[in-house]
Order: C-alpha cells, then sequence, then structure tokens
C-alpha cells in the first residue's frame, strides 16, 4: 500500500526541542510510541533531509513531512453503531457535534463500543479511511458541548494545523469551588501523573498548557468562569483549576473531598452531593472552513443540569443576602 503525506512547519518557538517532541505536537492523532517508530523506520524528513533520530535538535522554521502507512489507523476494528448525535452543523468537509454527558469520544481498551465515533461512522462511512475516524479533538465522557470531526484527509490537515498553530477558538463554561476576585491566566505545563498513570498533573518539564478565565458570574461559594484554551492537552482546564485550588464542582477525578459551603441550605446540600460530574461545558467553538476560508462560530446551550446548579447557586447568594 501507498503512504500518506502529512506535513507541517516547525515552529519557530520550538527551537532546541526534540524532533520526537514536536512530531508529538504537530500529529497529536498519533502517540508518540508510534512516531518514534516511524522515525526509526525512515518515515520522516525535515526539510527534505531524512532524520531516524529521536533526539535530533530542531532549529525551527524548518518543514517536516511524515508518510502515514495508508493502513493506519486501523479503524475497522471499530464498528458502525446508530446512536444518536446532536449535530449543530455539517457539510462535505466536517462534522461540529453538540456532546452530551456521559457519551464516551474515541474506543479505548474494553470500550470499544457505544462512543461518539462509532457514531460518527455510522453517520459518515468515509471517515473510517481517516486517523482516528477524522476527531480533531476530544471532550472528557462527563464533559459536554461542542467538538469538531473532519470527513476527509485535506479537511483534517488543515483542522489540525489550525489547532496546531492556535486558531481554533474554544471556550468552555466551568462552575468551581471558592471565589475569584478577577480573571487570570494557569500556565503549568501537564503531564501523566507521576504515580497515578491514568490522571494527569502539573508536572515541571511536561507539555506546555496555558488556560485563561475569566468571571461570568460570582456566587456566595463558587464562582462561573468561561475559560479559553490556547493548549489542549488531556484534562486540561480540570487540572489546572484544581491547580489554582480551585476544582470544578463535581469532578471526580481532581475535585477531592466534596466541599459543602458553611451555611448552606439542605437542597444546595443534596444537590452539591448528588451532582456526579465535572460541571464543565464546551459553549463555544470556532474555526476556518477547509474550502471557503469562511470562519465560523457556534454556540451552544449549556446543559439543563449545569443550568439548575447555577440556579440553586443564585439561590444560596440571595438567601444569604437576607
Amino acid at each position: 500500500m501507498s503512504d500518506v503525506v502529512r506535513s507541517g512547519n516547525i515552529p519557530i518557538t520550538a527551537h532546541g526541542q526534540r524532533l520526537d517532541q514536536v512530531l508529538a505536537t504537530l500529529f497529536p492523532d498519533y502517540s508518540r510510541s508510534r512516531l518514534q517508530q516511524w522515525l526509526r523506520e525512515g518515515r520522516v524528513r525535515v526539510d527534505g533531509a531524512l532524520q531516524e533520530v529521536p533526539k535530533f535538535k530542531v532549529l525551527g522554521g524548518e518543514q517536516i513531512e511524515l508518510r502515514v502507512p495508508e493502513e493506519l489507523p486501523a479503524t475497522a476494528a471499530w464498528k458502525p453503531q446508530a446512536i444518536a448525535l446532536d449535530i449543530v452543523y455539517e457539510d462535505a468537509d466536517v462534522i461540529v457535534i453538540n456532546k452530551r454527558a456521559g457519551l464516551v469520544v474515541h474506543p479505548a481498551a474494553g470500550n470499544y463500543e457505544g462512543t461518539l465515533i462509532n457514531a460518527l461512522l455510522a453517520h459518515a462511512p468515509e471517515m473510517a479511511g481517516l486517523p482516528r475516524a477524522g476527531l480533531i479533538h476530544r471532550l472528557d465522557k462527563d464533559t459536554t458541548g461542542l467538538l469538531v470531526a473532519a470527513r476527509n484527509l485535506p479537511a483534517h490537515h488543515h483542522l489540525t494545523q489550525a489547532l496546531q498553530a492556535r486558531d481554533v477558538k474554544r471556550f468552555y463554561l466551568a462552575v468551581v469551588n471558592g471565589e475569584f476576585t478577577a480573571g487570570g491566566t494557569v500556565d503549568a505545563p501537564l503531564d501523566r501523573h507521576p504515580v497515578d498513570r491514568k490522571r494527569r498533573a502539573v508536572v515541571p518539564g511536561g507539555r506546555p498548557a496555558v488556560t485563561h478565565y475569566r468571571i461570568e458570574e460570582r456566587f456566595r461559594t463558587h464562582t462561573l468562569l468561561r475559560c479559553q484554551l490556547e493548549t489542549g492537552r488531556t484534562h486540561q482546564i480540570r487540572v489546572h483549576m484544581a491547580h489554582i485550588h480551585h476544582p470544578i464542582v463535581g469532578d471526580p477525578v481532581y475535585g477531592g473531598r466534596l466541599r459543602i459551603p458553611r451555611g448552606a441550605g439542605p437542597e444546595l446540600m443534596r444537590f452539591l452531593r448528588n451532582f456526579s460530574r465535572q460541571a464543565l461545558h464546551a459553549v463555544q467553538l470556532g474555526f476556518t472552513l477547509p474550502k471557503s476560508g469562511e470562519y465560523m462560530e457556534w454556540q451552544v446551550p449549556v446543559p439543563q443540569d449545569m443550568l439548575d446548579l447555577m440556579q440553586i447557586l443564585r439561590e444560596d447568594l440571595r438567601n444569604a443576602a437576607k
């Protein structure tokens, strides 16, 4: 079989970084181990020159080419399944979806069915030939809101490049514990937790991760934040909020011990105890369409469970002011 050639430009800011690190940044739809394997197999060229050493240091600004075996990814093992999708936009190149809570995005060990990708393969079978079935980015199982998938290889390349160039605009709403006096930025590198490999953590020397946030609404003991991703690491907002001691309400992994505010009424106490997912919603998404070059944005309503949470927090604030 012939190979699929993926290409990109190494950012100037990557000067001095290892080639395998740069590959992981430019081509996030493939694992680091697979990229390193392809390096050793002679599938990578930098400015036309073959490079086979993962530790090779880049200068920044070079063009990089990666030859991907056509048979990858092996999505044939993933079954198309007729699962309802909330599609907010669709054309010949892209599909924008409003994901519900509880829907796993990507098949994984022990969970190969009932995912968003299974649903996409049923809706658009041509996506079976794309890396990760066209998925450009992910949302955690219990995070709701907008994400985009590509329907063909040129669109996938366009959107992947836009994501790497930070030209895809992603905004989230999060209800977090504690009060803020002002918005700000969390700039803290992320990687796998040194002990619990299923979690992420702020780790010196980890992958750069930047989250901007501003205050949308203040409650008595909680805050509604609007977060913008500058980078898109796994669990980024959840880990960053926990890192600054304002974990997201209901987060079962990073939320720590349940926080019941002093003076909370029985209804608020009951609601917080029963809120069993992170209160995080990808509310807005924007990017340039692959063919037309037109910039488009989409916004979806906040899910009912988060609306109910915010309403009971407003009532708590009003009761405290009496």
